[in-house]
């Protein structure tokens, strides 16, 4: 008879027993139970365009394409790369030395850090961020310190993401003899702000007098909206030598799945990125990293990144009419596939049923929930994006993404307006 085994456990490494239950495990899965529209995650439900579906197909037939590429990356790929952001950034870019092509951008920030930061090195963030921001942070050694970007407009009325702002004296206080590094994201995720030249300025400023390097996170840099222009912090006088670039091919051409990404700076801030990346993934996949170069050489003669813009343009008025109609107030994306809507209306019922996890996070969590549940439509609780002393601030938003076809948003639209009774 056999026996039964005992059952095992072995102690997982604190660099990631204190990870909590992400905001992506509980609404996805609730987005398919309920059979929501899911405007929550932000990936497109439509395809990449098809030049650049064919150049992957086509990469798949050739050997070469299905080997190991240079650790770098492959050379169409950084060249291409050179000649699109050479004129972007104001400077001949050195496809050798001056361009990683990185497993998606977040493994490349995971590299800067891995290379960078030492333990108990401290890292300077903006409040709300991109999650992953904490866990590459932890892994690595770092601890994350915050500063919240607060609306300076009224938030019970429609504003520009421009009205959001960065307070810099505060900003400066959180700099300490440990801090390493400051990390910026503009166009910005999820309030869709695009930051100004003079804010920039304050940033490097700040960055200059205390010796930290600039991690730039720009995915969202091919999409922003008129009348803004996005400014690269690292064309400003002085900031070059201190600043990593990143850029996703996922955002870029719609390929979130393809996984590439790139890291663009000055060879003595890349060398150390790229020798840790090199020990993390080695290399990154060869074929749909020629299906993006060729998307890059084929996307000006194309017109694709203005026309891809007015489609974007056109797909967030259609969702902003939605909460004109509600009287639900919205932060105006400038950039990126965000909304930011306040949610302070919405009267969820106070006898609702809602699962024990959700009675130990923040309002938003509640809300968003029952809006799925009731409403049908999926969106994400910012306060997901907050430190825990923080999250307050984000309690009376949702994050609602654009990046959807007409049909999805069509459906989304005429779902949310059975909110009506709800909004006081």
């Amino acid at each position: 008879m056999a026996s039964i085994a005992p059952s095992v456990h072995i102690q997982r490494a604190e660099r990631v027993a204190h990870f909590e239950q992400d905001v992506w495990s509980i609404f996805t899965p609730l987005a398919i139970e309920c059979q929501a529209v899911n405007l929550g995650q932000g990936f497109m439900n439509f395809p990449p365009p098809d030049f650049v579906v064919e150049a992957a197909r086509e990469a798949l037939l050739r050997n070469d394409c299905n080997q190991y590429s240079h650790p770098k990356g492959r050379p169409r790929l950084r060249n291409a790369l050179a000649k699109s952001y050479s004129p972007l950034f104001g400077r001949t870019l050195n496809p050798e030395t001056e361009i990683v092509v990185s497993a998606g951008a977040n493994e490349g920030i995971f590299a800067i850090f891995a290379a960078y930061l030492d333990e108990g090195s401290e890292v300077i963030l903006m409040e709300p961020f991109f999650d992953q921001y904490i866990s590459n942070i932890t892994m690595n050694g770092g601890v994350p310190v915050y500063c919240p970007i607060r609306p300076k407009g009224d938030a019970t009325k429609n504003m520009a993401a421009s009205e959001w702002k960065i307070d810099i004296k505060e900003l400066e206080s959180k700099i300490t003899p440990r801090s390493k590094i400051i990390v910026l994201n503009t166009p910005h995720n999820p309030i869709g702000k695009v930051f100004s030249r003079e804010e920039l300025e304050e940033i490097g400023a700040l960055a200059a007098k205390h010796n930290l390097l600039i991690i730039s996170d720009e995915v969202y840099d091919r999409l922003y909206f008129n009348p803004q222009n996005h400014e690269r912090i690292a064309t400003l006088n002085g900031l070059w030598e201190r600043t990593i670039t990143v850029g996703s091919g996922g955002k870029t051409f719609g390929t979130t799945g393809w996984r590439i990404g790139w890291l663009i700076g000055p060879e003595a801030l890349i060398e150390p990125a790229l020798a840790a990346q090199t020990r993390i993934i080695f290399c990154v996949n060869s074929p749909l990293q020629e299906a993006i170069a060729i998307g890059f050489e084929q996307a000006e003669e194309r017109g694709f990144f203005g026309s891809q813009v007015a489609a974007y343009e056109h797909k967030r008025e259609k969702l902003l009419a939605v909460f004109r109609e509600l009287g639900l107030p919205c932060t105006i994306p400038e950039g990126s596939y965000f909304i930011l809507v306040n949610t302070e209306k919405i009267q969820v019922p106070s006898d609702y049923k809602f699962p024990d996890l959700l009675w130990q996070r923040p309002k938003d969590f509640r809300t968003c929930y029952w809006m799925a549940k009731e409403i049908g439509v999926c969106a994400i609780p910012p306060s997901e994006f907050y430190s825990k002393e923080n999250q307050a601030l984000a309690e009376n938003f949702a994050r609602f993404a654009f990046c959807k076809t007409e049909e999805t948003l069509d459906a989304a639209a005429e779902r949310l307006l059975k909110m009506k009774p709800f909004i006081k």
